[in-house]
């Protein structure tokens, strides 16, 4: 039997970490384990930017009162963070044990699952073992070549906000992009979409394809008390409420009983961990944007919630990213700026991320923490635990 730290290795090997969607792989996986997907009722998440926070808050809530099955990526610090039950991670051991069992029943079929695929398959039937009420399901990457779109069907989708990341797979335009995240939409099953949200058009006619309904929120104004009661703060969280609420009001027509208390305890007490998550303790913020919408977001909040304060903000991206977009757009002249390379071979080198920054910047080398003014950590997932972890250290 495997341990947790060798199926890790397995799932990080050049094997297996890599992209290559489309859904005959997983699809034939799940048709051998008599598709737990099908058993399970799920709501399903897209989009470029929002969609961990409206999963974690769906999540918390519904888990009030229900069995509630959370799939997201990516992780910050253990892969068991992928998938959950009413907020609490997968154990090792059974993570271990269904990763090994998934990969030995793929390869015993010649069916050659990726690190995703993989995972997709041990959520669906970690969930349908443990009979769980819901499922909010998180896509990867995309929608309609996700694996996670396997499903036939959905309780409703939600599409929070695109914009351009991953063009190379998804397309270079916003149609096109649209046109991938719109996948997800499935017969008579209504979608639901922020008012703001680029894609409208393409959403619009998918829907009327799937004899189903788009419907189209408007984002929290400032008074809101949903706002008032969430844990997860930015400006951006207007919108991400905004659907919850409006999927929340739907479940309850449906049938899914949620009090108002139940959505103030479940937003109180809600936790994603890395979306402008503050450390009271390092007077520092931690923030995974690492697209140029996701930094505009964070550059906003950080404009609303610390408008006089002094930053020192550490930012690194994979080279693939439009690094000098964000890199305009996260910082201002009063700024201490530092780049940070981490330990990936995608990481953007430092010399490029300080030739494409307007303002005197620095690498993390140079960086000393001082609790006196912000720290502000940014950027790609896959540096924050490495990260955080030299900062600790200062």
């Amino acid at each position: 039997m495997s341990s947790y730290q060798d199926v890790i290795s397995m799932l990080t090997s050049q094997g297996k970490f890599y992209i290559n969607l489309g859904l005959d792989r997983v699809g034939a996986v799940l048709n051998l384990l008599d598709n737990p997907q099908e058993k399970l009722k799920c709501i399903h998440v897209a989009g470029t930017n929002g969609k961990g926070s409206v999963c974690a808050c769906l999540s918390s809530i519904l888990s009030k009162k229900y069995k509630v099955g959370l799939f997201t990526s990516p992780h910050i610090f253990e892969y068991t963070e992928r998938i959950k039950i009413n907020d609490v991670e997968i154990s090792k051991e059974d993570f271990a044990n269904l990763t090994e069992y998934v990969v030995k029943l793929a390869d015993e079929n010649s069916v050659h699952l990726t690190e995703f695929e993989i995972l997709t398959v041990v959520a669906f039937l970690y969930f349908e073992q443990n009979n769980v009420d819901f499922v909010v399901l998180e896509t990867g990457l995309g929608g309609r070549f996700d694996s996670t779109n396997i499903i036939s069907s959905n309780l409703c989708s939600i599409i929070v906000h695109i914009d351009f990341d991953h063009v190379e797979r998804l397309g270079d335009t916003i149609e096109k992009i649209a046109t991938e995240k719109a996948g997800i939409i499935k017969e008579n099953s209504p979608c639901f979409v922020n008012s703001n949200n680029l894609g409208l058009d393409i959403f619009k006619e998918k829907v009327l394809s799937c004899n189903s309904e788009l419907k189209i929120v408007e984002p929290l104004n400032d008074n809101s008390q949903i706002l008032k009661y969430s844990a997860l703060k930015g400006v951006y969280q207007k919108e991400n409420l905004a659907l919850v609420e409006a999927v929340i009001t739907y479940l309850n027509i449906k049938g899914v009983v949620v009090t108002q208390e139940d959505i103030e305890n479940g937003l109180k007490t809600v936790q994603h961990p890395c979306r402008f998550q503050y450390n009271e303790d390092l007077n520092l913020i931690v923030d995974g944007g690492h697209n140029p919408n996701g930094i505009d977001g964070l550059r906003k909040s950080l404009d609303t919630y610390y408008p006089d304060e002094k930053k020192k903000i550490i930012f690194g991206c994979l080279k693939n990213k439009n690094y000098k977009t964000m890199v305009k757009t996260l910082f201002r002249e009063d700024d201490e700026i530092y780049f940070y390379h981490f330990n990936n071979p995608n990481s953007c080198e430092v010399a490029d991320l300080i030739s494409s920054c307007p303002y005197k910047a620095k690498s993390f080398d140079e960086f000393v923490l001082d609790k006196s003014k912000l720290t502000v950590v940014c950027g790609s997932f896959y540096m924050i635990k490495e990260l955080m972890e030299k900062i600790i250290k200062k």
